[in-house]
């Protein structure tokens, strides 16, 4: 890990973050352009993206000062208070419903049908998991979000433990990397669920993941699960729900093109 100064008072994670934020809208861009999705949507799409990632970032420290709160019993949003994935993902993904189908109903009402609703879902999941990607080797550099203490030959040094723990940051950023090259694959094929397939096997990966872990995050309303844990199971009951939906609305959209096109 290397959580210095590199550059104008900026380390590491800073960077990396950066970095994932301007790949994600550079993704956002590449894909609707491969897709051919009209120029009037995909700015919107780059729009909400953007306005997104800020109300993801600020999400990710109210749920960190969450989080703290839970462990120290004191609520303090502060320059020392760090971010956490989870509150980054659920503000953002709120943020950009909110922005693109609420702002954008008024811009554009043809962007919420459910072909482009779809599209947007799957080059999302892409996006995500990218940017996911990318920050969590962030994590690692910083020695945030660390695993839990050992002396094996692939543990990392950490400069504020004074220990070397497991590289459980860069697992989980290999484990994202596959699921980013899955889903740009099955998005350039044409192929759907991507968000939804994100939100389960992430779900799943993180759940397990949590026992090689040892930044502690409070307790949760279950004594036997970690916060973490249970907002892991969330996003598998979520991911399973939207899988559903689409499932269900996909085939009603299949039999009204039938019935029209038969008539």
């Amino acid at each position: 890990m290397y959580p210095y100064d590199l550059l104008l008072g900026l380390d590491l994670y800073d960077i990396m973050l950066s970095l994932a934020l301007i790949a994600s809208l550079l993704l956002v861009r590449i894909l609707g352009d491969r897709m051919e999705v009209k120029t009037k949507t995909l700015n919107l799409w780059l729009i909400s993206a953007f306005v997104a990632m800020l109300g993801g970032l600020l999400s990710s420290v109210l749920f960190q000062a969450f989080y703290d709160y839970l462990e120290t019993g004191v609520f303090e949003v502060s320059s020392g208070t760090g971010m956490t994935f989870y509150g980054g993902l659920i503000g953002g993904v709120v943020t950009f419903l909110i922005v693109n189908y609420g702002v954008g109903f008024f811009i554009d009402r043809e962007h919420d049908n459910v072909k482009m609703t779809r599209c947007s879902f799957d080059i999302a999941a892409c996006c995500i998991t990218l940017s996911h990607a990318i920050g969590r080797i962030g994590c690692a550099f910083a020695g945030c979000c660390y695993g839990r203490q050992t002396d094996a030959w692939y543990g990392i040094y950490n400069v504020s433990l004074g220990y070397k723990t497991v590289p459980v940051q860069l697992m989980e950023s290999a484990f994202i990397f596959l699921l980013f090259g899955v889903f740009l694959w099955r998005t350039l094929h044409g192929k759907t669920y991507n968000l939804a397939l994100y939100l389960i096997f992430y779900g799943v990966w993180r759940f397990f993941i949590e026992y090689l872990r040892d930044d502690d995050r409070g307790a949760s309303p279950v004594s036997f699960l970690s916060p973490s844990q249970l907002t892991a199971l969330v996003l598998v009951f979520a991911g399973i729900i939207l899988f559903a939906v689409l499932y269900i609305t996909g085939k009603k959209k299949a039999g009204g093109d039938a019935a029209v096109s038969d008539e």
